[in-house]
């Protein structure tokens, strides 16, 4: 019987493709060299030995050096889509719903961490293994239903924005110059990417420090009850009159683009997949960051929620608020001061849309390259990434300019549109991550496939709970009560699909080469 540590190298996957001209999420040279990642593996036994299957003992530095892909994915929990879940929910809920909150931080850090497993052991984002394993004609309904989302998040993301940017311009720009504006990111976002991965990482952290800082003076201006707050975040308390808002809290973490991104986030290190020990000790640390990116996440999204819990929570107001008009009635309420709540909020929230629309724009390339591997320049990817988005984004500015109502019916189709979504980025997913075919031995155990499919069921009835109320309001006639039946049969069936095609995988190993690493 062989030693252990062969028998889990022979089971490890070589993450190269047989065929040498795929597109790749980043070049060798654009990804950041990793302390000894071209040696053999320190602390994990004989330093000679370089199939060893530990990983390298823990450093502070490796861990500075490997920080960064979770705080953009920690974006997607900052959106402005977020933002008005938050204050509906304390404005509606007051403190109640903070445990969920903190519940479906945790769900969605599960989710994360799961697609980051699958990058860094395949060497392939979700996009790419995707087209590999599925036949052409679910491959591109993966993918229209993957840009489909991305749309749909990105029109909240850039109305996010140009709502900031009417506030802080005190009216003089209207929705639709808030969104040209905001369109200009695309070519930011393209400056500071060609000056390398750490720069837009920088700037990334400068933009979720904003909305730390915003949020946390709002916070401190609005004084939330602590004794309230710390009974919310550690007591379960769901009423029939907040169920709604509940499920909202827990249906807008999961952003079906951000489980795409994250597996292509983490190749942006240079690791060397052939030997475990490396494997796994980037693992360790992208769980480490991407926790530490979660929580920070979260802290954000609880002041924002305190905050309105505590201005707005059994007023007349609290069924009325959202981005549009969340600034004025903070500032109705609490006046001005060395700087008008109004302009915090707004700075917070511009923080949010901007971060928000570029990391869509970033994801927008992985999906794109990914599913239909187009070896087009990162800047032509990037521009029709965009336009995707902002064309539609114009036309709902220009359309919805003047009627706030219409603005947030708007943003209740748009989160329909990401719940319905929601499936086709899970499943996939978590079908992958299980077989060891594809994982190697970085495949997930019994225990934690059980929790994860539970935690995606839990996610999937949620926002399908969010579906059928949404639909059983607004449809009526039966016309078009049959197209959505009908809709609803082909949707269920492809899910079926998806999950029974995920049992039988059989694509990988004619895709996948089998190498054990013999030191070459």
């Amino acid at each position: 019987m062989p030693p252990r540590d062969e028998e889990e190298q022979r089971l490890l996957v070589n993450p190269l493709l047989d065929s040498s001209d795929e597109e790749r999420a980043y070049d060798s040279t654009e990804k950041v060299h990793i302390i000894g990642a071209d040696e053999p593996n320190e602390g994990g036994g004989d330093n000679s030995d370089v199939c060893s299957t530990k990983a390298p003992p823990f450093s502070w530095k490796k861990l500075w050096l490997f920080t960064g892909p979770g705080f953009l994915m920690s974006i997607a929990f900052l959106d402005p889509g977020n933002l008005e879940g938050d204050l509906q929910a304390g404005a509606i809920a007051g403190y109640s719903l903070l445990w969920l909150l903190l519940w479906a931080t945790a769900m969605g850090l599960l989710v994360q961490l799961l697609s980051a497993r699958l990058g860094v052991a395949t060497g392939r984002h979700l996009a790419e293994l995707c087209r590999v394993e599925y036949p052409t004609w679910a491959r591109i309904l993966l993918w229209v239903m993957a840009e489909v989302a991305l749309v749909g998040a990105d029109i909240q993301e850039v109305i996010g924005s140009a709502i900031a940017i009417k506030i802080l311009s005190n009216g003089l720009l209207p929705l639709w110059a808030g969104v040209v504006i905001t369109a200009l990111d695309c070519f930011i976002f393209l400056f500071l990417e060609n000056y390398g991965v750490r720069k837009l990482e920088a700037l990334f952290a400068i933009l979720i420090a904003t909305m730390a800082l915003s949020f946390a003076w709002m916070f401190g201006e609005t004084k939330p009850n602590g004794v309230e707050l710390l009974l919310g975040v550690l007591v379960p308390k769901l009423s029939s009159k907040t169920i709604k808002e509940g499920v909202g809290v827990v249906g807008c973490i999961i952003m079906p683009h951000n489980v795409f991104l994250h597996s292509a986030l983490v190749q942006s290190r240079e690791i060397d997949a052939r030997k475990i020990g490396r494997v796994r000790e980037a693992i360790n640390y992208y769980s480490i960051e991407s926790a530490a990116a979660l929580l920070i996440s979260f802290i954000i999204n609880l002041f924002v929620t305190t905050v309105f819990a505590k201005a707005f929570y059994g007023t007349e107001l609290a069924n009325d608020i959202g981005l549009v008009n969340a600034g004025q009635y903070l500032e109705e309420k609490y006046g001005g001061g060395l700087l008008p709540i109004i302009y915090i909020w707004a700075i917070g929230l511009l923080a949010a849309g901007q971060s928000s629309t570029i990391t869509g724009t970033y994801a927008g390339q992985f999906i794109m390259g990914g599913f239909l591997n187009l070896r087009l320049k990162k800047w032509l990817r990037a521009l029709i990434t965009r336009s995707f988005a902002i064309i539609p984004t114009l036309a709902v500015a220009l359309i919805f300019e003047t009627s706030e109502g219409s603005l947030d019916t708007m943003n209740e189709w748009l989160n329909i549109l990401q719940s319905i979504q929601i499936p086709f980025a899970l499943i996939p997913l978590l079908c992958l991550v299980s077989k060891e075919d594809i994982m190697g031995v970085f495949r997930i155990g019994p225990i934690l496939k059980i929790i994860s499919w539970l935690v995606a069921v839990l996610i999937i009835l949620i926002n399908g709970y969010l579906l059928v109320d949404f639909f059983s309001s607004e449809v009526s006639g039966v016309i078009l009560t049959s197209v959505v039946f009908v809709f609803t049969a082909a949707y269920v069936a492809f899910i079926v699909y998806l999950v029974s095609r995920g049992i039988t995988f059989s694509n990988f190993p004619l895709k996948f080469k089998r190498l054990t690493n013999s030191g070459n």
